[in-house]
């Protein structure tokens, strides 16, 4: 039986010792049937990031970029260059994550028992190892937009595979024939978060998104974006206009919606009342989410395969 030929992609700028501490995880994982190669897409590093990379790991190809390929068109440059080998599969990375042993073998096996399938892994937060980061948000058009579930640790999520509305980029496995049919991220719109779009836009053709709960991934806990009330009328431009990578952006957030909601007209109503939401919370006269709210586990809200 021939191996199962995987191309792993990591689009990365200016962490070198995040990205080594990724490659050398990535060094150690399970890979008995697989036949893998690695490409980092380095959007131009000045911090030394490919050359440590050319040093410590000679067998992971790297290609270049100009710096204003932002995540979105670095991951598209991999992919692109990844279906030249032809490929059974394609996984997407992060370069702030920490691997499993095990957990690429399992989300292959849930990817080969479903076809026309998505699989994620389950994101774990690495400071608190059992925590859920960021996994299976849900669309909840009078709460603003995709709501994500800050509660949810490994004993409250379900035992096999589920399936969800959204993937969260960090660590996705698609098969090859994903990017050959539906294309590439909607770069164009989403130079940031195309993940966003992405993975809602093969929902909607029929694909399964589904999450593969035990497979593993520790991922560096998000930066809480500065708040809007103490910056200057130019940095808040910056922020809510140009910069694409911020967690405030509304460029973003409305393509987010607009490319990945349900609907168009749930799209323009959650991003008002995302914005509505917003100024309020400015003004004081709205509480800001503290994340201390009782969920619902996600064992009760996703019925297992």
């Amino acid at each position: 039986m021939k191996n199962i030929k995987i191309e792993i992609i990591s689009p990365v700028r200016n962490r070198r010792e995040i990205t080594l501490q990724c490659l050398r995880s990535l060094e150690r994982i399970d890979t008995a049937g697989l036949e893998i190669h690695k490409i980092i897409v380095d959007d131009g590093s000045t911090d030394g990031t490919p050359e440590a990379i050319k040093e410590q790991f000679p067998g992971v190809e790297i290609i270049h970029g100009d710096g204003n390929l932002w995540c979105s068109g670095a991951a598209n440059l991999g992919v692109e260059r990844a279906l030249e080998n032809g490929p059974d599969y394609i996984l997407l990375i992060n370069d702030d994550t920490i691997f499993d042993a095990k957990f690429l073998q399992l989300m292959v096996e849930t990817a080969e028992r479903n076809k026309k399938s998505v699989v994620g892994g389950l994101l774990l937060s690495w400071d608190v190892p059992h925590r859920v980061f960021q996994v299976a948000p849900k669309w909840d058009t009078w709460y603003g937009g995709w709501r994500h579930f800050n509660g949810q640790t490994v004993w409250t999520v379900p035992k096999q595979e589920f399936e969800v509305e959204l993937i969260v980029g960090n660590c996705t496995l698609f098969s090859a024939e994903t990017f050959r049919k539906e294309g590439l991220f909607a770069v164009k719109w989403l130079p940031h978060f195309g993940d966003a779009e992405f993975t809602p836009r093969l929902k909607k053709r029929g694909w399964k998104l589904l999450i593969e709960p035990r497979a593993r991934v520790f991922n560096q806990p998000n930066t809480p974006p500065p708040r809007l009330s103490e910056m200057s009328l130019k940095q808040l431009y910056r922020e809510l206009w140009t910069n694409y990578n911020g967690g405030h952006n509304l460029r973003n957030r409305f393509m987010c919606y607009w490319l990945g909601a349900p609907s168009k007209p749930k799209a323009v109503t959650a991003f008002f009342v995302f914005v509505t939401k917003l100024v309020l919370q400015g003004l004081g006269l709205l509480r800001r989410p503290t994340g201390g709210s009782i969920e619902k586990p996600f064992i009760e809200q996703y019925s297992t395969n």
